[in-house]
């Protein structure tokens, strides 16, 4: 059994993000009020693994909310995006911080600033990062304009001057408005004083034959038992910035399973196991519809093997209920 895992990985961890680089995992997800870094050779046992608290920020601007952090290796550094805010979430930016050294657990963190994404410093969230032809992009969630009584997040790609400045206009490439992009109620009947659309957590994923750029995201409200991954694809030597050149997929990839105990399944990411053989899938639920009375925030890591069709797109199966044995990723040294 040494070689199998199961579900969760942690007790808690919404926005679950991991690295394999130079023979480790580098593993991070959202703790609200600062920066924690877990590195370890065997993600199945983040339990386990060493972990460092890299930032508690200090300036009021952006002290408070920090949310889904991200931590890349770029050009020979290592960079950490991140949204935060001044206490109130419609103030909601991204951020990005920088390390020199060769491992991120040595060495200093140090802000290279806010990431602009517009003129208007519209609300921006979960920035993530990924190379194609050459060029460095980005892509996240964000607001057309401030909410009145209607908050719409909407996925945006831009491409980067560097990995702190963008160096294009952003472009509007999904809005959630399919049904199952827009539940914003849950069962219970609880229900926010204004309406929440949603589309948020763009994960870029590169098919294994080079064909496609898929950007999987999270639509309706992380709240709910409805909370699912859709996606986005666009051809490799397309026009990235070209709105035209994305497709939406009709219908979600990845959603709860009740017969499994698995609800609001999201806010995902995606890795490969040490040997580079296969892809996982790391993403939050919940084991009940909605956060139960008193709990405070219960989502927990997950993570699966994913598959790939002949025509180079994924897929993401059923998450596994909590009982089930899983074979560790292929490659892991298992101790």
């Amino acid at each position: 059994m040494a070689d199998t895992y199961t579900n969760p990985l942690l007790n808690y961890g919404p926005d679950p993000w991991a690295l394999w680089h130079d023979g480790s995992y580098y593993y991070m997800h959202t703790m609200v009020d600062s920066l924690v870094l877990w590195k370890t050779q065997d993600v199945t046992n983040i339990r386990n693994a060493e972990k460092k608290t890299i930032w508690i920020p200090t300036d009021p601007s952006n002290k408070h909310n920090l949310w889904a952090p991200e931590i890349h290796h770029i050009d020979g550094k290592w960079y950490i995006y991140y949204a935060a805010d001044d206490g109130n979430s419609d103030n909601h930016q991204m951020y990005v911080l920088e390390n020199v050294n060769k491992d991120p657990f040595e060495g200093e963190f140090v802000m290279k600033g806010r990431i602009s994404t517009d003129k208007d410093n519209n609300w921006a969230i979960d920035g993530s990062v990924f190379e194609n032809k050459g060029k460095l992009y980005m892509v996240w969630s964000g607001w057309q304009t401030r909410r009145v009584d209607t908050e719409t997040q909407c996925i945006y790609i831009a491409e980067m001057k560097n990995p702190w400045t963008l160096g294009s206009e952003r472009v509007l490439i999904s809005k959630p408005e399919l049904d199952w992009e827009r539940h914003y109620k849950n069962d219970n009947g609880w229900n926010p004083p204004h309406k929440v659309f949603v589309n948020e957590g763009p994960q870029p994923l590169k098919s294994p034959k080079g064909k496609y750029i898929h950007v999987v995201y999270s639509a309706s409200g992380v709240w709910t038992p409805y909370y699912a991954l859709g996606m986005l694809t666009a051809d490799t030597n397309a026009d990235l910035l070209d709105p035209a050149s994305w497709k939406k997929s009709p219908q979600p990839l990845f959603r709860q399973s009740p017969e499994n105990d698995v609800y609001g399944t999201g806010h995902n990411s995606f890795f490969k196991s040490p040997d580079g053989k296969e892809h996982y899938i790391l993403y939050h639920a919940r084991d009940t519809q909605t956060d139960p009375p008193g709990m405070g925030d219960t989502r927990s890591p997950r993570t699966q093997k994913i598959e790939w069709k002949a025509d180079d797109y994924p897929v993401f199966g059923t998450p596994y209920p909590k009982s089930t044995r899983l074979k560790k990723p292929s490659g892991t040294v298992v101790k």
